[in-house]
């Protein structure tokens, strides 16, 4: 890959946006080799938990200036379908079934900040930068949207999408976008325990609680007690299942945390 770089070590992998020049743009080609990379890492059995990163000063700072610039002068279907990609590659994140951490430094504007929404856990700088700023630009911010408002919810949406305000770590805490923040100093310490807390848990049973948030989350009351209910006798009868609870019992490990 030319753009992103992709880390396996142990259990956990570590994809990077590496264009630090450009403080991480995105561009078609970026999104491309991101989606490639999370369906790599989803399939590896050896993997825990991916880390999502940038290099250089800046998680990710919005979209690549040439790319926008190309777009100026491309159709409504040209645009449809360059659009599709970036939310195909928001989708091989959110999707993905490990649990994904973002790590975020700088910048996380625009498509930035619609990667940091993909994620499962965001760990922020103190002095990290957030904002949904297409409106700046005479545009929405329609890829990310889904994302977005998955994480934050209408009634944040409706002040930073409409205003395309900055803003800080600490805001991005208060509206969900964030789950915590620390020093930057501290980013790599705070990924760290996250990542080893996922360790603790059985594989599978990490992997259909990520699937089962994103599943049910759309149902009707009684659709989703009925769907809860079959997925939990499903695992509670699986050979992870049954290993875990006869851990428990035994007051013994799980052969999870003998093979990490």
């Amino acid at each position: 890959m030319k753009f992103i770089r992709k880390e396996i070590e142990g259990a956990r992998a570590t994809i990077s946006i590496d264009r630090p020049d450009v403080r991480n743009a995105l561009s078609g080609e970026v999104l491309k080799e991101l989606r490639a990379a999370f369906d790599e890492v989803g399939a590896n059995e050896s993997v825990r938990a991916v880390v999502l990163r940038g290099e250089g000063k800046s998680f990710c700072a919005g979209a690549d200036i040439e790319w926008m610039r190309a777009s100026v002068d491309k159709s409504v279907a040209e645009n449809e379908e360059e659009t599709r990609g970036i939310a195909a590659a928001l989708r091989a994140i959110d999707e993905c079934a490990k649990p994904v951490i973002a790590r975020v430094h700088g910048a996380a504007l625009g498509g930035g900040a619609g990667l940091v929404a993909a994620c499962d856990i965001v760990v922020s700088a103190d002095n990290a930068k957030f904002g949904f700023t297409e409106v700046r630009l005479g545009i929405i911010p329609a890829a990310i949207s889904t994302f977005v408002l998955a994480k934050i919810g209408s009634n944040h949406a409706r002040r930073y999408f409409l205003t395309g305000e900055v803003f800080g770590a600490e805001a991005a805490f208060h509206i969900g976008l964030a789950d915590e923040v620390v020093k930057e100093g501290e980013l790599d310490q705070a990924v760290d325990a996250i990542a080893d807390a996922i360790a603790m848990n059985g594989p599978r049973a990490v992997e259909a609680a990520k699937k089962m948030i994103r599943d049910v989350a759309p149902l009707s009351r009684e659709d989703a007690i009925a769907e809860t209910t079959r997925r939990i006798a499903k695992l509670r009868t699986s050979p992870e299942g049954q290993e875990g609870l006869r851990a428990f019992l035994e007051k013994r490990r799980a052969s999870w945390l003998e093979e990490s």
